[in-house]
């Protein structure tokens, strides 16, 4: 099952900041992102449920880099990151 995926403002301009002062970054982050498309509750940057977020949509955390963690809520419609 493939999963859709919906970027929030900002985040374009992040992740434009990552690819030219950070490659490594960038290159963790196109992992996580194509893994988020498959199966979003398993893989690289040890996923983890957070509190709250109800029944539908459930929140997960990935961590990128020690500073750098993508929250994003998961539901059987879409994802979101």
């Amino acid at each position: 099952m493939m999963y859709t995926i919906r970027v929030s403002d900002g985040v374009d301009k992040v992740i434009a900041k990552w690819k030219k002062s950070n490659p490594n970054l960038f290159k963790k982050y196109k992992k996580i992102y194509k893994e988020l498309l498959e199966h979003p509750k398993t893989g690289l940057g040890h996923p983890e449920a957070l509190r709250g977020g109800g029944d539908i949509q459930r929140k997960y955390l990935r961590k990128n880099d020690v500073k750098c963690k993508l929250c994003f809520r998961h539901s059987d419609c879409f994802s979101r990151i």
